[in-house]
């Protein structure tokens, strides 16, 4: 992925309250038609990979095409959006997250914004990697620092890419101000892998995924064993993956109708569409997160091998608004 650093975070006074409603706004007078009704592009990052044909109805229904333009990690890309805020390269933004929605409202990069998915960002093992070493699976963050598990876990950039971002919060909610960064130290000495983005880690240095690298353990989703399966040439019955459930934490992101976007009406109706049944029921098994809808009915090979962590790690969103700039400061120092 090409790869942009977050500019900076900031705190704000009110949060997005994490529900799949419409909520938000921004000044300014909105068009009250749309310069190009027949069609709308969707910003989105790399892994956003919907269902081949799933907005075909839309087109059906509206009679506009819908554009789906990647570039990069989320970061990246919210990034990018940010830069070009109130003369968007789009009309709908997909891809901010609980812990980079302060950063689109302190932009007034959207007009509006609804949580379109949820899931959780947890470390995932090779199960055959274990067994053949003879070694017992690692269960909890502090089972990575023991030496029996050195130059095993490979993470992601926290000031690039959105899963290492959450993970750097799973270990700041789980060690706390006074331990966090102990832990980092501790995890750099026992040969942690940093890599710039999860396309890196996932799919090349991690071990049981398609790259065969070395590290048999991942920053990744919850709901990463059952893309195992899915994309699986071999037709497995079951990943050859597993979750870490301990170091789950609650991802939520949200899509919405860009500031300055010249059709307002058209974007909002794919908003709309997003959460619609169809579309939240594509998901489990195109993006790999759960749906917010709550009518849509999820797959069985997600119901059995996707992870929702029963007490997922959180952190308040006032503190990691206030605290994140700062915490990314100290774990660059730490870390790197």
């Amino acid at each position: 992925m090409r790869i942009n650093r977050f500019i900076g975070f900031a705190a704000i006074t009110t949060m997005l309250a994490t529900t799949a409603a419409a909520c938000g706004s921004s000044p300014g007078a909105t068009p009250t038609t749309d310069a190009n009704p027949k069609s709308v592009t969707l910003l989105a990052y790399d892994a956003f990979t919907p269902e081949k044909g799933i907005f075909d109805d839309f087109t059906a229904q509206t009679g506009a095409t819908v554009n789906v333009v990647t570039d990069g990690d989320s970061g990246a890309v919210i990034s990018k959006a940010i830069l070009t805020a109130g003369k968007p390269e789009g009309d709908v933004l997909w891809g901010i997250d609980n812990t980079t929605i302060a950063r689109a409202q302190q932009a007034k990069l959207m007009n509006n914004y609804s949580a379109v998915d949820e899931g959780d960002v947890c470390i995932n093992y090779d199960k055959l990697w274990y067994q053949k070493k003879g070694l017992a699976v690692p269960t909890s963050l502090d089972d990575i620092i023991k030496p029996e598990y050195k130059g095993q876990l490979v993470i992601e950039d926290p000031a690039n890419s959105s899963p290492g971002l959450i993970f750097m919060l799973a270990t700041i909610a789980k060690y706390g101000e006074s331990g966090w960064k102990q832990w980092w130290s501790s995890a750099k000495a026992n040969g942690v892998r940093i890599d710039t983005d999860w396309t890196t880690a996932y799919t090349i240095d991690f071990s049981g995924s398609s790259g065969k690298g070395q590290y048999p353990m991942v920053v990744s989703y919850g709901s990463s064993p059952p893309a195992e399966v899915v994309y699986s040439p071999w037709l497995l019955p079951e990943p050859t993956t597993a979750v870490m459930e301990s170091s789950c934490f609650r991802q939520t992101e949200y899509a919405g109708v860009l500031r300055g976007t010249k059709n307002p009406n058209i974007a909002q109706k794919l908003v709309d569409y997003l959460l619609a049944k169809k579309f939240q029921e594509s998901m489990p098994l195109s993006l790999f997160v759960y749906p917010v809808n709550p009518q849509a009915v999820l797959p069985d090979v997600f119901t059995h091998f996707a992870v929702k962590a029963k007490t997922p790690l959180t952190l308040p969103e006032e503190s990691i608004n206030k605290n994140v700039k700062a915490w990314l400061d100290q774990w660059r120092a730490t870390a790197l």
